[in-house]
């Protein structure tokens, strides 16, 4: 089973990302994690060590960072 983790920030451009991706994923191969880093501010640090530089990103086995578009930089969110 492949995990993954979808970070992304609730803007427009991450809210159309996580419905594509979560339209496009079996759930019966992949195990998927949604974080929502606006509200959940305390998974940053995660994702940052992980390799996220922007959102919205998919992870997949907690090492290969998919960017997808741009939403906003860790960096923006961090403040």
């Amino acid at each position: 089973m492949i995990k993954a983790t979808f970070y992304h920030a609730g803007c427009p451009v991450c809210l159309s990302a996580k419905k594509e991706v979560l339209d496009l994923i079996d759930n019966t191969r992949v195990e998927l994690e949604v974080v929502h880093l606006g509200e959940d501010k305390g998974r940053l640090p995660e994702a940052e060590h992980i390799g996220v530089k922007s959102v919205p990103a998919l992870v997949l086995n907690g090492s290969n960072v998919l960017h997808i578009n741009f939403g906003a930089s860790l960096a923006d969110l961090k403040n």
